[in-house]
């Protein structure tokens, strides 16, 4: 046997089953009831996970906090699993305007169906989501920055709105943009923190999964309800979000670095407005942003000028993304987090708002990838000055 049957490596093992066996009926039993009562470390079939998904959750945890953590096969996945891990027929559920257009399709489709209220809520309202607060209000879903453009909420209020209710209103945050390290939602007293592992936890434009982060108290009704739903992941894309989960971190920085460099030198540019970046001094949300997040990433957007300096329509937006994609350095696509560069007019993305409108010139968001920024620079300038 090779190696004497001692064979170790740096990356968990991967593991694809659907049955687990059993020695005995008696050990069958027993990891029941062990499994009934909520240990994370028993699997009686694989959708229950495998020591690859465990492997992968203990790396996860590490990263974002909580008590625990449930898998699902996508960021929205993951959205849908918190959520109704939550909300019951006639309740009422806060959601933030900016939210991730999916989410919001989620609540104004199946949640509508099955009877619960959602109502959006303008990301700069602060504490004052107090007065928004029904006594059937079961939850307030925030995402900061928002979808877009980018607005950052202040999420210590929001929570401590809820927690002054007069009755419990859980508390659940989108951390997919500030996954893993730039915003620590357990460390301002959110319920429910959810990834989407596919961006930057994966890294590599190759995996679909997201994530359900919780504090003790909510993490038995997320359990359940990805038990109820089938909700699970296999061990191929265990292992590849396993893997860049390793580098993560040097990655994120480099991300942050080129960004912040893009964005700077688009912020002098005749033909942008403004440009949509927590980080930058002259962003609204600026002050708040210092304040909670510990850094920033790839992704932000700009506002595109016509060539007399008034806001630019969307063939415009669509005429600079085709000649952008054209340089080769970036591709159109909607997701963002992984090593390439990416473009998207907003337009594209669908985009909707019922509470606080975008104003303002066309929208055009980028991901800013790990090639040098001097060259992804030259192509946006190119296709600026060609649109």
């Amino acid at each position: 046997m090779m190696n004497r049957g001692r064979f170790r490596t740096p990356s968990p093992e991967i593991r694809r089953t659907s049955t687990v066996l059993f020695d005995s009926v008696a050990q069958l039993e027993e990891l029941q009831a062990a499994a009934a009562a909520g240990d994370p470390t028993v699997s009686l079939y694989g959708t229950l996970g495998t020591p690859t998904t465990a492997a992968l959750s203990e790396l996860l945890l590490a990263g974002e906090g909580g008590a625990g953590v449930v898998l699902a096969p996508s960021g929205l996945g993951a959205i849908s699993t918190a959520i109704l891990s939550i909300v019951r027929a006639g309740d009422h559920l806060l959601v933030v305007d900016t939210v991730y257009g999916p989410a919001r399709e989620l609540c104004d489709g199946v949640l509508a169906r099955l009877g619960v209220t959602t109502e959006y809520y303008d990301p700069l309202i602060g504490a004052g989501i107090a007065d928004l607060i029904r006594p059937n209000t079961s939850a307030i879903f925030m995402e900061s920055p928002g979808s877009h453009t980018f607005e950052i909420q202040d999420a210590p209020a929001i929570v401590a709105a809820a927690r002054t209710a007069d009755h419990r209103v859980v508390t659940m945050f989108d951390n997919s943009w500030g996954s893993p390290g730039l915003f620590r939602p357990f460390d301002h007293g959110i319920d429910l923190s959810i990834v989407a592992l596919t961006k930057y936890w994966g890294g590599h434009a190759d995996l679909l999964m997201g994530a359900v982060f919780a504090t003790a108290e909510q993490l038995p009704a997320v359990r359940e309800t990805a038990i109820q739903l089938g909700v699970c992941v296999d061990g191929e894309d265990a292992f590849l979000a396993a893997r860049g989960a390793r580098t993560v971190v040097l990655r994120m920085r480099a991300h942050e670095a080129n960004a912040l460099e893009i964005a700077h030198r688009l912020a002098g540019h005749p033909r942008v407005g403004r440009v949509l970046h927590p980080a930058l001094a002259d962003f609204p949300g600026h002050a708040l942003w210092r304040r909670d997040f510990h850094g920033s990433n790839g992704l932000f957007a700009f506002e595109l000028l016509a060539a007399d300096g008034g806001p630019a329509g969307p063939a415009e937006a669509t005429a600079f993304t085709d000649r952008l994609a054209a340089g080769g350095r970036f591709g159109i696509g909607y997701s963002w987090g992984g090593f390439e560069s990416l473009v998207m007019p907003a337009h594209q993305s669908g985009v909707v708002r019922s509470v606080r409108p975008w104003v303002g010139g066309e929208l055009v968001r980028l991901h800013i990838g790990l090639d040098p920024a001097d060259g992804q620079w030259a192509e946006i300038e190119r296709a600026l000055a060609a649109t």
